[in-house]
């Protein structure tokens, strides 16, 4: 009686163990199925919605190769090599290290030589070679330190960048943020989210001036921002629920 008991428990263990592999396997699997059900092509376009008359887009596209007439694009503080170097993405799924390469190297040149600093909301206007980028003009703005990033930031971010654009009275501006190239695991959705907030904040203030007669007309049209195709979705849920929260103030 004893021994059938014992040999009872042996199987049980068994199965169990069993049971446990198998979960487990079942579920890399199919976590490995919904990462890469989750990318999205590059070069994927969607018009998220509209907020003012201005256009919301997003894209699925690298800095140096959207077309727009202002490109923004964000950096941290120095550090060498940080944007070629772990944390940071790889070359081919980083953004910034092309859009570096494609003005011959000038972004880390006027970082490292501390003539771009790269302090929190700190900007620099580049007037990119013809031929090396498809926007007309690159804005740097500065990220400050990248270990005290928070996503909050990102709404002041979004302030400067839209003030800049309609500063330059572009049609079309691109934004983007560049936390994923400089390896920062920052809260995707969050970050769009804000930026998107921040943008209108700054929209909606010259909007008043300009219906006071104190600005120039608004020529902006549309606002695209950029993702990489592993964040394209969450992103654009982001987007979606700032575009919902303006669009009912």
């Amino acid at each position: 009686m004893q021994n059938s008991i014992l040999k009872y428990v042996n199987w049980s263990k068994a199965v169990f163990t069993a049971f446990i592999l198998a979960s487990s396997v079942t579920g890399f699997v199919s976590a490995q199925t919904a990462t890469a059900e989750t990318k999205t092509a590059v070069g994927t376009i969607k018009n998220w919605g509209t907020v003012d008359g201005v256009s919301i887009v997003g894209l699925v596209q690298g800095p140096s190769a959207a077309v727009a007439d202002l490109q923004i694009a964000c950096v941290f503080e120095y550090t060498d090599g940080d944007i070629f170097n772990p944390p940071a993405l790889p070359k081919d799924l980083n953004g910034m290290v092309h859009l570096d390469e494609a003005l011959k190297g000038i972004i880390t040149d006027v970082r490292k030589t501390g003539k771009f600093k790269g302090h929190a909301l700190e900007t620099l206007l580049i007037d990119p070679p013809k031929g090396s980028l498809s926007s007309k003009k690159l804005l740097l703005i500065g990220l400050g330190d990248r270990n005290s990033f928070n996503a909050e930031l990102m709404k002041e971010v979004g302030s400067v960048a839209m003030r800049e654009a309609l500063k330059l009275q572009v049609k079309t501006a691109s934004f983007a943020s560049d936390l994923k190239d400089a390896g920062i695991d920052s809260p995707t959705a969050l970050v769009a989210e804000n930026v998107v907030l921040g943008a209108f904040d700054a929209y909606r203030a010259q909007s008043y001036l300009n219906e006071k007669h104190f600005s120039d007309k608004i020529k902006l049209q549309k606002l695209i921002l950029l993702a990489g195709p592993s964040f394209f979705t969450i992103a654009g849920s982001g987007i979606q629920d700032a575009i919902t929260k303006l669009n009912t103030k």
